[in-house]
């Protein structure tokens, strides 16, 4: 999906996002009918709530977007992985979750890794470059979006204790569609055939992955499947020097690490902590 966005160059952020959500409806309609949960996927109890959903999530992913068309592939890529890390500080300050020493120390190490691949972008504030045509926007916009992302995903935490996981990905696929209508006034360009075809992928592409990716919840644990999103980097990688013939710097690869590394260590921490919580709950069951 993300290369695909990439490859149609000057097509605005806010037209992605129109192309992203809305083509991403079809699959996920054609998969709730034959499964035959359309019906209880258009029900909900709470209408604004997935508004605020949607207009959260598609900032973050107008965000996302516009870093895409500013940075490498793998850059914008790895900065977005802060999201996970940023929850956790989040969940503490806002929620008043009780986070431990071992998860402090992964997220600050975490932050650390987004602050090296940041570095050399934000420096080309002083390049000379016109500000509008810098990096250090792209970079920006992708810590940015990955703080968006944090709350979006904050909010659809809060909105799976009330409603089914498919009303909220159809919901914000609808939602979101409409919302990046109001960026028309700012400037949309007609796709060529080929950003067209790029755009309806990408709309498919994501729509499959959601798919797929809550699909795959169904069989495992979610400590299990988290770490498999790290493999996108890798692809990324991949794709960007193959494609786009963008090289990784050092700093980006130490970066990506680090970040890759701390968000790891978070998820299997958690994993221990639930089974921890799960023996001790059945050595105290009657």
């Amino acid at each position: 999906m993300a290369t695909l966005l990439k490859a149609t160059e000057t097509i605005p952020a806010g037209e992605l996002v129109f192309f992203r959500c809305f083509f991403a409806i079809l699959p996920v309609v054609a998969w709730l009918f034959w499964r035959r949960q359309l019906g209880k996927a258009l029900h909900t109890k709470r209408p604004f709530g997935h508004i605020l959903r949607a207009l959260v999530g598609a900032t973050s992913m107008g965000l996302g977007f516009f870093a895409l068309t500013r940075l490498p592939l793998p850059e914008a890529t790895a900065i977005g992985y802060a999201a996970p890390l940023l929850i956790v500080v989040f969940s503490a300050i806002l929620l008043k979750e009780r986070v431990h020493v071992f998860r402090w120390t992964a997220v600050i190490v975490g932050l650390v890794g987004v602050l090296i691949i940041l570095w050399p972008r934000l420096t080309l504030f002083t390049s000379g470059q016109p500000l509008g045509n810098s990096e250090a926007i792209g970079a920006i916009a992708a810590f940015g979006g990955a703080v968006v992302t944090a709350f979006a995903l904050m909010q659809v935490r809060n909105l799976t204790r009330t409603e089914r996981t498919e009303s909220i990905v159809l919901y914000f696929f609808i939602s979101a569609s409409l919302m990046s209508l109001l960026t028309i006034p700012f400037g949309w360009a007609v796709p060529t055939p080929e950003q067209a075809a790029l755009l309806i992928g990408a709309g498919f592409a994501g729509g499959l992955g959601q798919l797929l990716m809550t699909s795959s919840y169904r069989y495992a644990d979610m400590s299990v499947i988290a770490p498999f999103e790290y493999v996108s980097l890798l692809l990324t990688l991949i794709i960007g020097f193959a494609v786009f013939g963008d090289v990784p710097t050092m700093t980006m690869i130490v970066g990506a690490v680090i970040i890759v590394l701390s968000g790891i260590a978070v998820i299997l921490r958690e994993h221990y902590l639930g089974l921890d919580r799960t023996k001790a709950r059945e050595a105290n069951t009657p």
